[in-house]
């Protein structure tokens, strides 16, 4: 499966804007809010807990695009996430979106009250995306450099599905994207 490129801002703001309006199902049977709303939302917690961290709150604005490049691949939605945005954004962000999935493997096989607290729709792609980890990979996330910047990603994900929530226009988060970007040339 070919992962199209994102080359730049403008691309990446264009993808942003279609996810307005796009489910994580089809069937709209999943997360109660379109990808744009929810992925703004957790951009807006991430930004709120970890104000000098810029690299999270973008990769929590852009964590479900895989959603809308390839529809129905909940598996592999956080990684064909990353490889979009790997050269325009760099690699921690696109890591970090790849590792919001394993992240939730992570905390469902450590933390039962997370497990309980997952939505619907989590506990549906928890299958397809590998199940609870084993206590060997736990091991080997928690030596992960991004271990904590990917747990808080995954807490904001979990968090970020509420219905009418006021968040921060789309294009309040060009700049940001924008410094991001700067800085991986």
């Amino acid at each position: 499966m070919r992962h199209p490129g994102i080359d730049t801002v403008d691309d990446l703001f264009a993808l942003l804007e279609r996810c307005a309006g796009a489910w994580d199902t089809a069937d709209r049977t999943g997360d109660p809010v379109d990808i744009l709303d929810h992925d703004r939302q957790c951009a807006q917690l991430l930004r709120r807990d970890f104000p000098d961290d810029e690299e999270l709150q973008v990769a929590g604005l852009l964590h479900d695009i895989g959603h809308v490049l390839f529809p129905g691949d909940d598996a592999g939605h956080g990684r064909h996430g990353a490889e979009a945005v790997r050269a325009l954004l760099g690699p921690r962000v696109a890591r970090l979106i790849e590792l919001h999935v394993t992240a939730k493997r992570f905390l469902v096989a450590t933390d039962p009250a997370h497990a309980a607290g997952l939505s619907t729709s989590s506990r549906r792609t928890l299958v397809a995306q590998g199940g609870p980890m084993t206590p060997t990979e736990t091991g080997s996330f928690r030596a992960d450099p991004d271990f904590a910047a990917a747990l808080a990603l995954r807490r904001a994900d979990d968090a970020g599905k509420v219905v009418g929530l006021r968040v921060a226009p789309l294009q309040e988060w060009r700049p940001l994207v924008e410094r991001v970007a700067a800085r991986r040339l």
